[in-house]
């Protein structure tokens, strides 16, 4: 079996990641710097990592695919909205993959479907799903308790 690809845990050292880390945290903030956050993950993961900035306006997005970054998460934007500063990124840096996130549910999806966008991700598929008992429960032969079947 081949070796594994790299992955966060493997390419980016423990207190790296921690540095990092508060500055992720950070994109919330008003004075978060897209541009400075890749500029300090590619010198701690190298050229092999693949790099994800999210993104409020075009304007973060434009900051952090001009420093590099491999990815753009276009977050909350309405869908024509996206669409428009989807294609001119993709214009300005058409290697970059771009990603529509937040707001999107099944009953809205077709509505984030572009030529621009190249990943939508949906936090309701994880978010709100029903559980499922996968526990093992052996019982003795004749036993009469009840199994969790409720969902």
């Amino acid at each position: 079996m081949s070796a594994p690809k790299h992955t966060a845990t493997h390419s980016i050292p423990p207190h790296a990641l921690a540095q990092l880390a508060r500055q992720w945290l950070s994109e919330d903030t008003p004075n978060f710097d897209p541009a400075g956050a890749v500029k300090a993950a590619r010198s701690v993961c190298g050229f092999s990592s693949k790099i994800e900035v999210e993104c409020r306006s075009a304007e973060e997005g434009r900051d952090a695919a001009g420093a590099g970054a491999d990815i753009v998460m276009l977050d909350n934007f309405q869908p024509q909205e996206l669409h428009v500063a989807a294609c001119e990124l993709k214009a300005e840096f058409p290697t970059l993959l771009i990603e529509a996130s937040g707001g999107v549910t099944p009953e809205n999806l077709a509505m984030y479907f572009s030529p621009h966008v190249d990943i939508i991700s949906l936090g309701c598929i994880t978010q709100g799903c029903p559980v499922v008992d996968f526990s093992l429960k052996v019982q003795k032969p004749g036993s009469h308790s009840s199994l969790n079947t409720t969902m």
